[in-house]
């Protein structure tokens, strides 16, 4: 298996937070976006959309990340982050739906004026900021009800809906607007219980 991406992006950590959790290892690609490898003829070859990750499996190939982590959990031995019982899968396909339709944007726009700007010696877009913040409030505020009857999002188990939402929320807590999570008693409590399991810490190096 081989995985193309970059250690930063929240799309290929959530790829290779599965394949932690299945404790299973993939031969990594890197592609250097600072360089715009990503737009390179021979990797739009591959990804005609031209982002990562991009994934190979034994001549197999495929892109999308939540489509990636599918694949892995239905094909490799360990535990299954995909639940059996129909109530758990459709809580569980709901908030991998809420991530991308609700959350990811809204606080991609804090993480990228916050945390990736600033390293580059830029200063934040403070209107994109507020924005991001109105949104990523909003979901997290869904999350917080939730949470207080179950442990993770799908129910009693983690399952591939919480790894979809923990780049995003790392990310999150590494700003001033990390106050989003921790505001919440739920949602700081489930960010707890994500931000310790060893395939985090093995992806977060």
């Amino acid at each position: 298996m081989k995985v193309y991406g970059h250690p930063f992006s929240t799309c290929t950590r959530k790829v290779l937070t599965t394949l932690a959790e299945k404790g299973h290892e993939a031969q990594f690609v890197m592609v250097d976006l600072t360089k715009g490898e990503h737009k390179a003829p021979q990797y739009v070859a591959k990804h005609p959309f031209g982002v990562i990750p991009y994934f190979e499996d034994d001549g197999f190939t495929m892109y999308e990340s939540r489509a990636i982590i599918r694949y892995l959990d239905a094909k490799l031995p360990g535990e299954k982050l995909t639940p059996s019982d129909l109530p758990s899968l459709g809580r569980m396909e709901q908030w991998l739906s809420v991530e991308q339709s609700y959350f990811s944007s809204s606080s991609m726009a804090i993480i990228m004026e916050m945390f990736f700007k600033p390293m580059s010696g830029g200063k934040p877009d403070m209107d994109k900021v507020n924005k991001g913040r109105d949104g990523t409030a909003k979901a997290l505020d869904v999350v917080d009800r939730a949470l207080m009857s179950q442990a993770y999002l799908a129910g009693d188990k983690f399952s591939l809906a919480d790894i979809c939402w923990m780049p995003y929320l790392q990310y999150l807590s590494a700003t001033p607007h990390g106050t989003l999570i921790t505001e919440r008693p739920h949602v700081k409590s489930w960010w707890q219980r994500l931000s310790t399991r060893p395939s985090w810490k093995k992806v977060n190096g």
